[in-house]
């Protein structure tokens, strides 16, 4: 393999991307566009939960219940009821999310020691908000009722009662619980998968459609050669989106980057070699740009987007599909990308998944290689 030849057909490669602008907005812009639209679209915190509430006894004991609620930033009240037409009609319309409703009886059951029920009505048409915004609701009347409880002891007893325990949590790596933190390093992975998939797709999949492959084919320059001359232009684009990522996720969204800078983007070079060649692979195989562009989608975005533990748990997922999550390099990505970010840690504990990139990463350089042939047919 002769350098000069590689670096004649990247030149060929690199005038080509230049020339064509949808190539370079594909190329830098889209992965921006969608780092900024995902990254301030998506997020998983639930704050702000529209409640109505219809306090039918309106006594100071559940003025302080209501105080509880408003007094939680998770919680913003959207109105009063009067009825439950009032409660039915706020929820239907989306206007509120959830509804508390007091008895009449709950300041009497209160004050003589017994149970007080107060019902809650949840809108259930999105599972995942309404099991975190009942989550938020059952703290808040947890709460209510240990400062009852403690009260009626202290009246009971003539002195202050502590309660039995003191949970005191602490939360790791992102203490303010915002999900961008996590969010962003991960869509980082997704994004870079999909984007080297579908530019390498099209490389030699333009030069059988453009008739320029016969060409090509009648040089000197060896499948190799051509091979790593046409994944250079593009490696050196993908590491340049990898720093305007990092660097947006740095100032723009504020990311904590706690590891080493260094190690990352080695970890995102050897997981671009694997993604563009598995575009390079798709490209040899269907050559028509159409075709290569579909099957990119198809097998970067989805699996990327789902499997990849970017946005659901995989440990949540049923076993075959956990399984199945192995084979996606999005995964370990992600797991590498979280790791580096978030808690700092380097090789000593993400080895493994380093590892199984980097022979993601060896497998596609060489089918690529196998797969394209200096012939015709």
């Amino acid at each position: 393999m002769k350098p000069r030849r590689v670096l004649a057909v990247a030149r060929k490669e690199f005038t080509h991307i230049l020339r064509d602008p949808r190539s370079l907005g594909m190329a830098i812009a889209i992965p921006m566009l969608l780092l900024v639209l995902f990254g301030y679209a998506l997020t998983l915190d639930v704050d702000n939960v529209p409640l109505v509430i219809w306090d039918q006894s309106e006594t100071q004991a559940s003025r302080e219940l209501i105080r509880e609620f408003l007094g939680s930033r998770y919680f913003s009240l959207r109105g009063y009821a009067r009825n439950y037409p009032d409660v039915e009609r706020a929820i239907d319309s989306s206007r509120a999310l959830m509804a508390l409703i007091i008895p009449t009886d709950f300041a009497r059951r209160i004050e003589s020691g017994r149970t007080a029920p107060a019902q809650l009505i949840v809108d259930g048409s999105d599972s995942n908000t309404a099991t975190i915004a009942m989550g938020y609701a059952d703290i808040v009347t947890l709460t209510y009722s240990q400062n009852v409880a403690l009260e009626q002891m202290r009246r009971v007893a003539g002195r202050t009662v502590q309660a039995p325990l003191d949970l005191r949590p602490r939360a790791w790596f992102n203490a303010d619980m915002e999900s961008k933190n996590y969010i962003i390093p991960g869509l980082i992975a997704v994004i870079m998968m999909v984007i080297a998939a579908l530019l390498t797709s099209l490389t030699v999949a333009r030069e059988w459609e453009t008739g320029t492959m016969e060409q090509l084919i009648s040089t000197p320059v060896k499948a190799t050669e051509l091979i790593l001359g046409k994944l250079l232009p593009y490696f050196a684009v993908g590491m340049f989106d990898v720093l305007l990522a990092v660097l947006m996720g740095e100032f723009l969204f504020r990311v904590p980057l706690r590891g080493n800078v260094a190690l990352l983007f080695a970890m995102a070079a050897i997981f671009l070699a694997g993604a563009l060649s598995l575009g390079m692979v798709i490209s040899i195989v269907t050559k028509s740009q159409l075709l290569a562009s579909q099957l990119a989608m198809v097998l970067t975005f989805l699996p990327s987007f789902l499997l990849s533990g970017f946005m659901y748990a995989i440990s949540n997922m049923p076993r075959p599909i956990q399984l199945m999550t192995h084979v996606i390099p999005a995964r370990y990505f992600v797991a590498l990308l979280k790791g580096i970010y978030l808690k700092g840690v380097g090789l000593e504990v993400l080895a493994l998944q380093a590892g199984l990139l980097a022979l993601f990463g060896a497998l596609m350089v060489t089918m690529a290689n196998l797969k394209f042939k200096k012939r015709l047919v």
